[in-house]
């Protein structure tokens, strides 16, 4: 008797342990089968995008649909102050996703200008998007033709760190000039054209993707112009600071705009954090490049996988870089 019940109770004890290994096993993993460090990647997702009245956040809406319709996961796109802040905002945790021009990215991972002393870690690529234009704008009685022409005027300059702030440096310094030569205003896009439109500042920075939304609204109040970028400035430029390259803003973009300027751009990217799994960022840039032709943005006929890796200074996140492997990209 004393036997059959020593039986049952070692019985009993190896049960005991059977469940409680299994259930270790269990809160080990992150529910769902993968047991990756971290966790797992997060159901929902934040992409930063820019301000309402510019490209990105247009287009960002349109890609997190995108994203949304082809995979298991959920993304937010929501309006920010572009560039420099989505970088940090992924590198901080606070977004997953972010677009960001090639040249802010490009600064921000060797640590200088905004990023003095402070290089980010957890940013990497997906892939280039389109090409960025630098557009002067003013109206077409201020007299002002040429980037010299700005001297001593009120000029918005973008928010101090943003990459519309540092093209305007740039271009300004390839001219001999510098920020204190104009009465620079930081504002974004919509208040730099409603400043225009009131006659509050005299001309404004803008690098988006043509047509941006903020220029044509002012151009259908008054006629505009852009400011030329000598195409010897142009060559300057693009040596001492090689991730711009040589645009042309063609006549009838916007209304009153009747013949082509010469300008620069940049490019847009769109970077994503080293802390999401290979898995949902491959999926992620395969629903981004296998459906740009549904994006109805004029900016979406840019988005090809030809031109994807395009200006990419930085790594490409392991997800992303399988997807273009599997394309046959380079």
């Amino acid at each position: 008797m004393k036997k059959k019940w020593f039986s049952q109770l070692a019985i009993l004890v190896a049960l005991v342990l059977l469940l409680a290994a299994c259930g270790g096993d269990d809160e080990g993993s992150n529910g769902d089968g993968d047991t990756s460090e971290g966790g797992g990647d997060p159901e929902m997702l934040t992409l930063v995008t820019g301000g309402t009245s510019g490209t990105y956040y247009p287009l960002g809406g349109e890609m997190a649909t995108n994203i949304n319709n082809n995979t298991d996961v959920q993304v937010d796109a929501i309006s920010s102050n572009a560039s420099a802040e989505n970088v940090l905002a992924i590198e901080n945790g606070e977004a997953q996703l972010g677009f960001i021009q090639t040249d802010v990215i490009a600064h921000a991972v060797e640590g200088i200008n905004a990023f003095d002393g402070e290089p980010v870690e957890k940013v990497q690529a997906i892939g280039s998007l389109y090409p960025e234009t630098i557009q002067i704008v003013t109206t077409a009685d201020s007299g002002i033709s040429s980037v010299e022409d700005l001297a001593g005027k009120k000029v918005s300059v973008g928010a101090p760190g943003s990459g519309t702030y540092i093209n305007a440096e740039q271009i300004l310094e390839i001219h001999g000039m510098s920020m204190d030569d104009v009465e620079a205003q930081n504002l974004d896009f919509g208040e730099s054209t409603g400043g225009i439109q009131d006659g509050n500042i005299d001309a404004a920075f803008i690098t988006s993707g043509t047509p941006t939304g903020a220029v044509e609204g002012l151009a259908a109040s008054v006629d505009i112009s852009i400011v030329p970028i000598a195409e010897d400035k142009v060559e300057e430029l693009v040596e001492a600071y090689p991730y711009y390259a040589s645009d042309v803003i063609t006549g009838g973009t916007y209304g009153g705009l009747d013949e082509d300027v010469q300008t620069v751009a940049v490019l847009a990217m769109l970077a994503v954090s080293s802390d999401l799994s290979e898995e949902l960022v491959y999926d992620m840039t395969k629903a981004i490049y296998d459906n740009a032709d549904k994006i109805s943005h004029a900016k979406g006929e840019f988005i090809t996988i030809d031109s994807a890796l395009d200006g990419i200074g930085i790594d490409l996140h392991p997800g992303a870089q399988k997807y273009f492997d599997e394309q046959g990209v380079e």
